[in-house]
């Protein structure tokens, strides 16, 4: 008894000790696993589809593979970090009020770190394969290309310039949509559904928008997985290829993100009828029925 009450007192005190208090170190952590976490599930989708030669999966089990990992990310730091895994859904964030600029920096380079490494992970993983399928030679273009398992590259038939427009078209929706499912003065989420939602917007983009260059829609997704392979033996064909197409996911996303969330607090957002002028309608206009219901305010639906 004596020394069962004893770690029943210790056991708390040690819990105490670990516990990290600080917002940022919070923050950091939470965004680099919830990051790493998606990755390892998407770039693994993308491994064992390509290492298989369509044996272990096709295209559109990337697109499930990537929407169900971000659905699992948002359950890893959604209520930490909010979980954007994005660094043009942070950027675009601080533009419009919703996370702090000095936590801007944060937020990449945990996204960063959490990319970079699960692509380490996935070459760990995947390394026999890889060099099963490829014969030992790792090339970033032809039959046998393996760079494309870490970062997106564009098709053969893409120049740079509709390159870019998928790049803001893509990332453009993702924000518009992501505004739209976090109004509570409009048709949000239900309490609980956010991952599932954010996942399924995810799974969306890529079967509709993904053939044209694996739509990365987020610079940090790709650009940490791009350097790995750098490193990892691909050389700096990595930032060739594509007619220098590396930029292309790295700068165009945070034009898109913004101009997407800017139509929809342009076009639908600003418009809401005002709290007090909904409550002042007769009380059987079906049109104040819902609106009736919500909460004045917004919040943050991770991504």
């Amino acid at each position: 008894m004596e020394d069962g009450s004893i770690q029943g007192r210790m056991a708390p005190n040690v819990g105490s000790m670990l516990k990290i208090k600080n917002e940022y170190f919070r923050v950091v952590l939470a965004e680099s696993l919830c990051t790493f976490i998606m990755m390892v599930f998407g770039l693994g989708t993308v491994a064992q589809v390509v290492t298989g030669d369509g044996y272990f999966g096709e295209y559109l089990s990337i697109n499930i593979g990537f929407g169900l990992a971000v659905a699992m990310g948002v359950h890893v730091g959604g209520k930490v970090s909010g979980a954007h895994m994005n660094g043009a859904v942070s950027f675009t964030m601080c533009v419009f009020g919703r996370l702090r600029w000095k936590m801007l920096p944060l937020y990449i380079f945990a996204q960063f770190l959490g990319s970079f490494l699960a692509a380490g992970t996935i070459f760990s993983l995947y390394y026999d394969a890889i060099n099963h399928y490829c014969g030992g030679n790792l090339t970033v273009t032809g039959p046998k290309a393996t760079a494309g398992i870490f970062a997106t590259y564009p098709a053969p038939y893409i120049s740079v310039y509709t390159g870019f427009f998928d790049q803001v078209a893509g990332t453009g929706l993702l924000l518009l949509c992501l505004m739209a499912l976090s109004d509570q003065k409009n048709q949000p989420l239900v309490s609980g559904s956010e991952a599932v939602g954010v996942g399924l917007l995810v799974m969306l983009i890529g079967v509709s928008m993904g053939s044209n260059s694996g739509y990365a829609i987020n610079p940090t997704r790709d650009l940490g997985p791009r350097l790995f392979t750098l490193m990892a033996g691909w050389g700096t064909e990595v930032f060739r290829a594509g007619n220098g197409w590396w930029w292309v996911p790295l700068v165009a996303p945070f034009i898109g993100g913004v101009l997407g969330a800017l139509i929809y607090k342009a076009l639908v957002e600003l418009h809401h009828p005002d709290l007090k002028s909904i409550t002042t309608r007769p009380a059987e206009d079906p049109e104040c029925i819902p609106l009736d219901k919500c909460k004045n305010g917004s919040i943050e639906i991770p991504v």
